[in-house]
């Protein structure tokens, strides 16, 4: 083999203070196992930390990463390039950390770098210097707002727990730097290799429910009314129940209208989708852990029919639950 072909694959992540450390070490733990995994001819990873000065770098769990290159020292061609991030909360909600010296350096190096990946918040960085123009991109779901009128180039999803585009990937929140770096890995070494990472670390190759963030009663405010916490609590108890407007406003000695606009203002949405959200989230729960047969899911999560349970899968997730079982089956199912 030529020699050439032995060098690892360089991974470069620039840092800042206040860091999120995980963005970081977790990144590297993956690929340090995975260069202890592969056969002794296939080349692993170098994974190299680059800060604008080296020594101690604080991080926002005040856990120091000790860097001893500079970005200055790192402007070379990277096989990839790994952005982190931070979210500070500011009086008006989470405002990303935009480190000036690594968009600087992104600008310089990201265009000719193999690949260019971004943690969280990272995101923000990478596009501050430009490299998400033009592409569908993911982040966590408190700065995708800010992230889509900061950048009306880039197209925001904030659902996905990460999304590739060309060369270039993105993540959500912190924990899914994880999920990200198992991607890269497959699509370097083979899923093999992932799934074997995944076993060790004690993870998911892929999350139980394929790409969602959180959820539905995450993805929803909280707070408000105690009453309203209660009733949300009591109809993720009794999907199978009626669930109108007409039982709900009820259970509150609420009219119909003064329920339906104190629930919007305290969730953000209506109560017909938001029981159609935590009854679709129910049956691909059921789905991915169970050989349940449709019509019994369709029965407990409140659907009535299959027809039904179809006519939601197709219109919010764009698939059958029949496709979308086979895809997300978790393991042996029961």
């Amino acid at each position: 083999m030529d020699d050439a072909l032995r060098l690892p694959h360089l991974v470069v992540i620039p840092v800042f203070a206040g860091v999120n450390a995980l963005d970081v070490t977790g990144p590297a733990e993956v690929l340090a196992l995975a260069g202890r995994l592969l056969a002794p001819d296939r080349p692993g990873y170098e994974v190299r930390v680059c800060a604008e000065r080296s020594g101690p770098v604080d991080t926002f769990s005040g856990v120091p990463l000790y860097v001893t290159a500079t970005l200055d020292g790192a402007r070379v061609r990277p096989d990839t390039v790994l952005v982190p991030g931070r979210v500070d909360l500011g009086p008006h909600g989470p405002v990303p950390r935009v480190d000036p010296a690594v968009v600087a350096w992104l600008r310089e190096v990201g265009p000719g770098a193999g690949r260019v990946a971004s943690v969280c918040a990272g995101a923000h960085v990478a596009a501050a210097a430009g490299l998400l123009d033009g592409h569908r991109v993911t982040t966590h779901w408190a700065t995708a707002e800010r992230l889509a009128a900061d950048h009306p180039a880039v197209e925001v999803d904030a659902d996905p727990v990460f999304i590739r585009s060309g060369r270039l990937w993105t993540s959500a929140g912190l924990t899914t730097a994880m999920d990200l770096t198992l991607a890269l890995v497959a699509e370097d070494h083979g899923d093999d290799l992932a799934l074997e990472i995944a076993r060790i670390m004690v993870m998911y190759l892929q999350r139980p429910g394929g790409q969602s963030q959180f959820s539905v009663p995450l993805a929803h405010r909280t707070g408000g009314r105690a009453e309203l916490r209660s009733l949300r609590r009591w109809i993720g108890e009794h999907l199978d129940a009626d669930l109108s407007v007409p039982v709900l406003a009820d259970r509150l000695a609420m009219s119909e209208r003064h329920f339906a606009r104190v629930f919007r203002a305290e969730t953000g949405t209506t109560p017909g989708s938001y029981v159609e959200e935590l009854r679709l989230e129910a049956a691909r729960r059921l789905l991915e852990r169970t050989d349940h047969p449709l019509p019994g899911i369709a029965r407990a999560c409140g659907f009535g029919s299959v027809e039904t349970l179809h006519r939601v899968f197709r219109d919010r997730l764009s698939t059958t639950p029949g496709d979308y079982r086979r895809r997300f089956r978790v393991g042996t199912a029961k």
